[in-house]
């Protein structure tokens, strides 16, 4: 018997996903590389199969992107950065400079909106604490902030990029 898995896709579409395709997904999140012929090893399928499913979940919209994941330090990163913003400013024109301003700074990664006492959380990669000095410099000429604070992470504990996908 095959459990079936919603995963709501829009806010109206669902897509329904199976054991195998859960299975799928768990493997492709730890390795893109592995071969069509391997993964229908590890879950039971053929390779078209494999195939068939992997075009299927990349159409539902649930396979987003396939991607390299890199090494920050053997790149020269190895300041990581969390960086809390507040503002007073929530109109559509501060928005879209906010927006502008984050997206022409290639160190940030991630940027969230959040509830609570802050309003966006920024995560970036720099050099060290004067490369931070620069793009602290560089984000506050381009967008009026409130109030800036940065944590620099010392130690990653849990670092992934696997979501969970439940059988």
């Amino acid at each position: 018997m095959i459990n079936l898995v919603y995963f709501p896709i829009i806010w109206s579409k669902i897509v329904i996903i199976d054991e195998l395709d859960a299975k799928l997904l768990r493997y492709i999140q730890r390795d893109l590389s592995t071969s069509l012929e391997k993964l229908g090893e590890e879950i039971g399928l053929s390779r078209n199969a494999v195939w068939r499913r992997l075009k299927s979940l990349e159409e539902a919209g649930i396979i987003k992107d396939k991607v390299a994941l890199l090494d920050p330090s053997k790149l020269g990163l190895r300041l990581q950065v969390f960086i809390q913003i507040r503002t007073q400013q929530h109109d559509e024109t501060w928005r879209n400079q906010f927006s502008s301003a984050i997206r022409s700074l290639p160190n940030i990664i991630a940027v969230h909106r959040m509830t609570g006492d802050l309003d966006y959380l920024i995560e970036a990669w720099l050099e060290n604490m004067d490369d931070y000095d620069q793009f602290y410099q560089t984000l506050t000429s381009r967008v009026t902030l409130s109030d800036v604070s940065a944590s620099f992470v010392m130690e990653s504990l849990k670092n992934t990029t696997e979501l969970p996908v439940i059988k």
